[in-house]
């Protein structure tokens, strides 16, 4: 066992060592606080552009603790002590607060989260696409209750619209921008209930593929969704679970083509090197599927079949930014939750921290003037970390002190519950006998679950570009859709744009009332 004096001796070193020479002085941190007042007072000249191009980053189980690991994390990955470091979200001028809890939750999922910041209502726990008059599992309460997204707005002015993400393309997040559905686990046919079926209610990846047919760009995982029952996947050919689910026989990537213009050139890849191959300014519709299910975690990427979250963010972009209309662009950093729930925090760090490269992506290849982007997360998780750390410790390494219970080490990093709970003979187990830098570590928790739990508390909204200002207190989660319509002179709230023009500034006036639910085009 690590002795107390060691760990104190560590920990006294590493804050005696890591104090750079300039911090100091009490003028640096004077004169960076000035610079950071001069920034702050030039905010007051607000952007009240009209927004050409909205993209909406969503840290799926991105909670401000997330946030500030994942900036350590940032740093220290470029031998930094880490704490200094900024996100490039941190950089985004206005924050908010969001409140997250669904209509009949007080820790939300992320489907009636989606629905709210997707859709601009908020929903029950488990439904994605619907107001809170459907309850889970029952289809026969979905007709009539669907609600549209601001994809479906943006596709209705005349934008180009897309879905990037690392979890399936029919996830939770993202169906919410297409979907209309009692559960959201009705990935197919396939997980649906025959009551369900029978009523007529229809799986998420087929409304994906003709609800808004149009959808200019699409790519995440979930192949297997795509195809008939047993049929067996391009990559995965041994691997039952990655053969097809579909009980209709269907086959949605065909149905896809299908339904593209002829003089149109659409083009479906399920690899990275497909996808780098093409000459993109010759692509008007892209569906990728890179994995059956989920794509793998960062750390576990393989670069020649998977590209990462960055590399698919510029291929959109560069697809979508042709129309001269301009874009919507949803952008889900989906397995920093997964990460979560497994209790495997430094695969759920690294999933952050791959997401603010694509956020920085995203803002080498578009203006302030013109494009609005908004990161927020849908929930947070039970994550922390603490035990009095020196600067520049590893934030998977351990607290500088035993417990004075225990007397035994801990690592800075801790979940309130999940599958880190370990007990062995009648004791906590001792850290310092496990690889704790591993990528699957599970850290410790209080409660034995097997997979640990969503948060309850608010999450932050990081905005720029124009009406940013606009997210600037402690909001319901479904106001954000609202203001980014109203960025983008899209959907039902439109008076204020009677005299702008994509380049110059709406008419002055106060924001109006919220958005109504525009008329739906559904299935049901």
């Amino acid at each position: 066992m690590i002795s107390a004096f060691l760990v104190l001796a560590i920990g006294t070193c590493l804050t005696n060592s890591l104090v750079p020479e300039k911090e100091k002085d009490p003028k640096y941190w004077r004169d960076q606080a000035q610079q950071t007042l001069k920034h702050a007072l030039g905010l007051q000249k607000l952007n009240t552009n009209v927004a050409k191009n909205v993209i909406m980053f969503l840290g799926d189980g991105m909670g401000v603790s997330t946030v500030t690991a994942a900036r350590i994390l940032k740093g220290q990955l470029h031998h930094n002590p880490g704490e200094e470091t900024k996100l490039e979200m941190d950089k985004f001028p206005f924050v908010a607060l969001s409140k997250t809890y669904n209509t009949n939750a007080q820790v939300p999922d992320s489907a009636g989260t989606a629905t709210a910041y997707l859709c601009g209502v908020k929903a029950n726990e488990g439904t994605v696409g619907v107001s809170a008059a459907t309850e889970r599992t029952r289809c026969n309460t979905t007709q009539g209750n669907e609600v549209t997204s601001i994809l479906r707005w943006a596709k209705d002015a005349g934008k180009s619209v897309g879905i990037v993400t690392t979890t399936r393309v029919n996830h939770a997040t993202p169906s919410a921008a297409y979907a209309h559905s009692a559960d959201r686990d009705w990935y197919s046919d396939n997980e649906m209930p025959p009551e369900a079926l029978s009523q007529g209610c229809k799986d998420i990846a087929y409304q994906l593929m003709h609800n808004i047919r149009d959808i200019d760009v699409i790519m995440g995982g979930g192949r297997k969704y795509m195809y008939p029952k047993n049929r067996t996947d391009v990559e995965y050919e041994m691997d039952e679970k990655a053969r097809g689910t579909r009980l209709d026989g269907l086959n949605l990537i065909d149905i896809w083509k299908s339904f593209k213009p002829k003089n149109k050139h659409s083009h479906f890849v399920w690899n990275r090197t497909e996808l780098l191959k093409l000459d993109l300014y010759t692509v008007d519709y892209l569906l990728g599927l890179f994995e059956p299910g989920d794509m793998q975690y960062e750390l576990n990427r393989n670069n020649v079949t998977d590209p990462s979250l960055s590399e698919m963010v510029e291929v959109a972009i560069q697809v979508l930014r042709k129309n001269p209309k301009g874009f919507f662009l949803l952008v889900e950093g989906g397995r920093i939750d997964h990460g979560h729930h497994e209790g495997k925090a430094k695969q759920a760090l690294h999933e952050a921290v791959e997401m603010d490269r694509a956020i920085g992506q995203a803002d080498n290849m578009t203006s302030l003037e013109d494009t609005l982007t908004v990161v927020t997360a849908d929930h947070s998780h039970v994550f922390t970390f603490g035990g009095y750390t020196p600067r520049g410790n590893s934030i998977f390494g351990l607290a500088p002190m035993l417990s004075d219970t225990d007397k035994k080490p801990f690592t800075a990093i801790l979940y309130g519950n999940g599958p880190g709970y370990k007990v062995v003979g009648g004791e906590r187990e001792n850290v310092s006998m496990v690889d704790y830098a591993h990528n699957n570590y599970q850290a410790q928790s209080a409660v034995p679950l097997r997979h640990e739990t969503h948060g309850g508390e608010d999450v932050a909204v990081f905005a720029k570009g124009p009406m940013a200002h606009l997210l600037h207190g402690v909001h319901e989660q479904n106001y954000i859709p609202h203001v980014m319509a109203y960025a983008a002179c899209i959907g039902a709230n439109l008076n204020h744009c009677t005299q702008a023009s994509s380049a110059g500034s709406p008419a002055p006036g106060p924001l109006l009332l919220p958005l109504a639910l525009l008329p739906l085009r559904s299935l049901f």
